[in-house]
């Protein structure tokens, strides 16, 4: 392939994946902008919940990918029955990780008073974050079909539902917070359950799309549903888990970071939560470019094209900075306007463009790393770059927050500044990771031809 073929392969997988996870994100800020006209404290409830469930959430976001890579790499291989198990196999996985996860959450809610938030936010945090919880199960059955047509290069519907799905949460964000058309004015735990059923029709919609579209019947016919391959368990589990301790290892050091700013006060919470919100449109867009490079490098590699599996995830990585420095100078220049959606509070809004300009600079080096991680996804390269990942973001990173913003009493700039250096040494390693495993396989693979 040529390498403006690579781009437009690239872009054709990618637009579908980063149009629906921002849609995710715009109902994230729909929530945050529509909870925040109801003050700062229902905002900084809502920051705190979500920064709790999220941890969890993200685990099962990882276990879904663990679908990905073996689906597109049997797909290269042209083994449909293999597809087939891999669907089924991950479908057991995800859903009892879903109600693994609930049942663990429900467990922890008596304890969110341990920590160190004001009473007020953690009062009105809680039936919203029980709430919440309940969406997990129904968010694990629609990413467990979406990542399996995803491993077949097939996008544009799971974005559609995606945005159907996101465009019912907001509509039911207006009337169960406010109380309009007859439903009852719940506040903060309106938005909870505008999340929870949306993402019940969601996954209901992504089920009936693979089970009934003519292309995939090779896939989701003749289903053994009582029988079972240890193995394939195995393989969904071996890049699943360490996909989902990832993600882990990022979130809960932001979510972390969002304690550490509640340390400080509602105000410093609230602003870090509005940034957050903005930083993640870009993020969210920039997992395009890692599923991208997820599909692209397995299914390559599947078909033994070790060049052009290289290619592929070099492309995805250009298109992944040129997006971020981008997304960065929008942030900049919008630091002043952009967080006047949220709130109306001076000190707020001044908080959060302080925190937006240093978002600019980490911006390049979190799209990386998380294309970087999708690369290696493709691998089958999982333990490493999660020991990477627990090192920057809990070693390095988060200490360096600890030490700024609280030891140094920079506040929330402290705080994020270490973030912001976590970030960097992870993409600079997860880079470095994946350049040398490619490397390696394609002098593998040109040794084995001139053997031949």
């Amino acid at each position: 392939m040529t390498v403006k073929e690579h781009y437009l392969k690239n872009i054709a997988i990618a637009w579908p994946v980063m149009i629906g996870q921002l849609g995710h994100v715009m109902v994230g800020l729909a929530d945050s902008i529509m909870i925040g006209r109801l003050g700062t404290l229902p905002l900084a409830a809502g920051a705190f919940a979500n920064s709790i469930f999220i941890i969890p959430m993200v685990f099962g976001i990882g276990m879904a990918f663990g679908l990905t890579t073996p689906v597109a790499n049997a797909d290269g291989q042209g083994l449909p029955e293999k597809v087939r198990s891999y669907l089924k196999h991950g479908l057991y996985l995800n859903l009892a990780a879903g109600i693994v996860l609930f049942i663990l959450l429900l467990l922890f809610t008596p304890f969110m008073n341990q920590l160190g938030q004001e009473p007020p936010v953690v009062a009105l945090a809680r039936p919203y974050f029980t709430i919440i919880s309940s969406s997990l199960i129904p968010l694990l059955l629609f990413l467990t079909f979406k990542q399996f047509a995803e491993g077949l290069s097939d996008t544009r519907i799971a974005m559609a539902i995606s945005i159907g799905a996101n465009l019912i949460n907001v509509g039911l964000n207006y009337v169960l917070i406010y109380g309009y058309a007859g439903f009852p004015e719940l506040g903060l735990n309106g938005a909870g359950y505008a999340t929870f059923i949306a993402r019940v029709l969601m996954a209901l919609a992504m089920v009936l799309y693979v089970f009934r579209k003519q292309a995939f019947k090779a896939y989701t016919e003749a289903f053994q549903w009582l029988t079972v391959q240890k193995s394939h368990f195995i393989t969904i589990l071996n890049i699943g888990v360490p996909s989902g301790l990832q993600y882990i290892f990022e979130v809960s050091a932001f979510a972390a970071a969002a304690v550490m700013m509640g340390w400080l006060n509602a105000e410093t919470l609230a602003a870090h939560q509005i940034a957050i919100s903005l930083a993640s449109v870009s993020y969210m867009a920039a997992t395009g470019f890692g599923a991208a490079a997820n599909v692209r490098v397995s299914n390559q590699l599947g078909a033994k094209n070790v060049t052009d599996m290289h290619l592929a995830a070099r492309t995805n990585f250009i298109m992944t900075v040129v997006f971020m420095a981008f997304c960065g100078l929008v942030f900049y220049l919008g630091r002043f306007y952009l967080p006047t959606f949220y709130s109306d509070e001076a000190t707020v809004i001044a908080l959060a463009a302080d925190l937006l300009i240093v978002a600019v600079f980490f911006q390049l080096f979190d799209g990386l790393q998380v294309t970087a991680l999708g690369a290696l996804r493709g691998l089958s390269e999982t333990r490493i770059p999660t020991l990477i990942t627990l090192f920057t973001y809990w070693g390095v990173g988060l200490p360096a927050s600890y030490l700024l913003g609280i030891k140094g009493n920079f506040g929330g700039m402290g705080i994020w500044y270490g973030l912001a250096i976590g970030l960097t040494v992870a993409s600079v390693l997860l880079y470095w990771r994946f350049e040398n495993r490619a490397k390696k396989l394609i002098s593998h693979h040109s040794q084995e031809h001139v053997v031949i």
